[in-house]
């Protein structure tokens, strides 16, 4: 249900849209409310609630709690959001491969009203940067490193929370910490943002809008819960994570100029001779 939800946006009134962004983000609030509750948590009329029902394909409002429910206590799988176990591996992997293609088009739409300048510049007079994540997002903030490194900057992979709020609490106010966070549910990403921020270092976060470490960072990437990550394996998420890193990557190569150019060229010629034919 949350999918269909999230998949519905875009032909969504902006009334309605508020509906189900308040839902996607309180799904648990949102299985017991009342209609009334809805409406003015959501800040609007009971009539627009009852319209956005039907136009996520269900009866009324009162289904709404039901399939809810449905989603929350008993997932249709674990493997895929889009997947079903009548699937046939073709429509499998199509399904699959729809939704990544999907979340790349949809980082790409908003990703002109992202900070991207704003962090670009941060990270171009960056001392250090930090890339932390947990999980799938720990080995996004592995691939960061691995790229960004080699623009001159001295990096580093967090992926515990003791380093992460180690980090935090030592952060000097040249330095970034990149917190990478599909539903910034994590309590201690929130707390590490602030203890950085009190040392007045940036913050910059990869993270649902809604999240407490949204909220706490210097700079905020808004990214959209399009999976539940508590049910699925990250995927689509991972790679729009992935996505955005690259591209912030090379607007950051593009303003540091030859200087970053010179480094790319001179990491790779420092692995030439591995590849060389008779290292092979």
């Amino acid at each position: 249900m949350l999918f269909e939800i999230n998949r519905s946006l875009p032909d969504l009134s902006p009334a309605e849209r508020q509906v189900a962004e308040w839902i996607v983000a309180n799904p648990k609030e949102a299985v017991g409310a009342t209609l009334a509750h809805v409406a003015d948590a959501c800040g609007t009329s009971e009539p627009t609630v009852i319209r956005f029902c039907r136009r996520v394909g269900l009866q009324g409002f009162r289904e709404l709690g039901i399939r809810l429910t449905e989603s929350l206590v008993n997932p249709g799988n674990f493997v895929h959001r889009d997947v079903h176990a009548t699937d046939s591996s073709s429509d499998a992997t199509i399904k699959v491969l729809d939704a990544s293609i999907k979340s790349l088009i949809d980082m790409k739409t908003s990703l002109s009203h992202m900070p991207v300048d704003e962090a670009v510049k941060a990270l171009a007079g960056a001392r250090q940067i930090a890339f932390a994540g947990l999980g799938a997002s720990g080995h996004v903030a592995g691939d960061a490193c691995h790229k960004f490194f080699r623009l001159g900057i001295p990096c580093s992979t967090l992926t515990d929370t003791p380093m992460i709020l180690q980090f935090a609490s030592i952060a000097e106010p040249t330095d970034v910490l990149v917190l990478l966070s599909h539903t910034g549910r994590w309590p201690e990403f929130a707390q590490a943002a602030r203890l950085a921020t009190e040392r007045g270092a940036t913050v910059i976060a990869i993270t649902n809008p809604e999240s407490d470490l949204a909220r706490a960072a210097s700079i905020l990437f808004p990214a959209k819960v399009i999976e539940d990550t508590s049910v699925f394996t990250p995927m689509s998420s991972r790679l729009a994570q992935l996505a955005l890193l690259d591209a912030i990557h090379v607007a950051l190569a593009l303003t540091r100029g030859s200087g970053a150019r010179d480094r790319l060229r001179l990491s790779k010629d420092a692995l030439r001779p591995l590849l060389a034919p008779d290292n092979a």
